[in-house]
């Protein structure tokens, strides 16, 4: 390794492996130093309740991480990748017992809709089935634009970004009955703000699109898994990686030509010394998460929940606008919209023999300290009776606790920034080249920045690329 560094990249969350892999697969000299004991950020896997229950403290299902054009120029399969795909990607049950259901199927989500909502279902999506790669790399790849490319694919973006750039609450305006507006709704509420948000669509549809094309699958072994081979080829490609070291001062850091920060902005501000360079960059609602242990599978009374890899539970769109409006504005709601995760319906490894590990957040305010298990359970035994009677242990962490779990996560903001207004498009702020900063040497490849939030390696890939292309003017 040569005194100088070409690169040394501080995180390793999915953006900031990303990023080392894409500069050492390039022949670049590449160092990554993470201050936790392993690798991972977002995509961990540990046993946070018993023995033998492998949770996922942070993601846990990967709809674009499988669509991933970073990710799908990697032999990450070579590394120990495997995706499992559950029966149906998403449910979101209501108390009847029937479910809204998202699948790799057009016709099967279309059909749960109910009749007079199908064919405005099937419209929607038809313009670009069988074009995910295409979408991803213009859509997903939009941190490049930054870059000097052009979009590959313009009209099929345009035509995406027509619908993309509404509010979901506009989106949903077109359907006429409840199940496909809660489809929506809780797609688009991933993103963690109002459903009047302008562009929230963009989320909701990106996801029903990246069902249809790949799925939304888990890793299996858990989200650790991607971290891990991740690392792995970044290791076969030569570069070093440092766990167990915290860097507080860019001066702590080994010489290099460039430095990429997996972190929040105003951590990168704090350590490169950049002053208040980010003071004006604002972070969202945070959740309030829980790990289940279970005694067998959740009771869900809806049959289509019991296939589902993910459950929302809301149920309506109503209720779940109630319940993001709440969060953003200060509130802990009532009533919590809810995501959930069943990891070990395909993938038995994570739990005993006939147990299951389960998964389950709800947003409130940032920064939020109280103890919301009453109200996440509440909600959850609506659903699926007799949930608590099952539960064998579990791990709960509220806002505080993630950020101390994540620096990231900043106030429990999984977003790693507010997704509303511009801040949802233009991350961190307003400016030519959202991943350079103001000292020349040092680059930002963080969730904070385009295209945001999700275990895809994006932000790391533009990162690397604007890198790169500096290092290359230097040689």
């Amino acid at each position: 390794m040569p005194s100088i560094r070409d690169a040394v990249v501080v995180g390793a969350g999915p953006n900031g492996l990303t990023a080392a892999v894409e500069l050492a697969r390039r022949g670049f000299s590449v160092e990554l130093f993470e201050a936790m004991d392993t690798v991972g950020g977002g995509a961990r896997t540990e046993e946070l309740t018993l023995p033998g229950f492998r949770h996922d403290p942070c993601s846990a299902v990967h709809p674009t991480g499988a669509g991933s054009p970073a990710f799908n120029r990697m032999p990450l399969e070579k590394y120990g990748l495997e995706w499992l795909h559950p029966e149906l990607c998403m449910a979101n049950p209501f108390p009847d017992g029937s479910s809204a259901v998202l699948s790799r199927s057009v016709s099967e989500t279309a059909v749960s809709l109910g009749s007079r909502d199908a064919g405005t279902y099937r419209r929607m999506v038809e313009p670009f089935l069988g074009k995910w790669d295409e979408l991803a790399e213009d859509f997903l790849g939009m941190g490049s634009y930054f870059n000097g490319r052009l979009p590959e694919h313009p009209l099929l973006l345009a035509r995406f970004g027509l619908l993309a750039l509404q509010p979901v609450s506009w989106l949903n305006v077109r359907f006429r009955d409840e199940k496909a507006r809660a489809l929506m709704a809780g797609m688009g509420g991933h993103v963690i703000a109002p459903l009047s948000t302008p562009a929230m669509s963009g989320a909701a549809l990106c996801f029903a699109l990246a069902a249809h094309a790949n799925g939304w699958p888990i890793p299996r072994g858990g989200s650790q898994a991607i971290s891990d081979a991740l690392a792995a080829y970044l290791r076969a490609k030569g570069g070093e990686i440092h766990t167990g070291t915290e860097v507080k001062r860019l001066d702590e850091l080994p010489p290099a030509r460039a430095y990429i920060f997996d972190t929040s902005p105003k951590a990168l501000a704090r350590i490169a010394g950049l002053g208040n360079a980010y003071d004006n960059f604002r972070y969202g609602a945070g959740v309030f998460k829980i790990d289940y242990a279970l005694d067998g599978p959740v009771p869900w009374t809806s049959e289509a929940a019991r296939r589902a890899g993910t459950v929302h539970v809301g149920p309506t769109a109503g209720a779940i606008g109630t319940a993001l409006r709440d969060a953003v504005s200060g509130r802990a709601p009532e009533r919590p919209f809810l995501i959930t995760a069943q990891p070990s319906l395909v993938d038995p490894s994570r739990a005993p023999e006939g147990k299951h590990v389960f998964w389950a957040y709800g947003h409130l305010p940032n920064g939020w300290e109280g103890d919301a298990t009453d109200a996440v359970e509440r909600q959850l035994e609506r659903f699926a009776p007799g949930f608590r009677d099952r539960v064998l242990a579990r791990a709960t962490a509220g806002p505080p606790q993630l950020a101390a779990r994540n620096a990231n996560y900043v106030g429990g903001d999984f977003a790693a920034g507010a997704a509303d207004g511009l801040q949802l498009l233009l991350r961190p702020k307003l400016t030519r080249l959202p991943y350079s900063t103001a000292h020349p040497a040092v680059f930002l490849c963080s969730s904070s920045t385009p295209p945001g939030p999700g275990v895809h390696g994006m932000s790391g890939h533009h990162a690397a690329r604007a890198v790169w292309r500096q290092l290359r003017q230097q040689i």
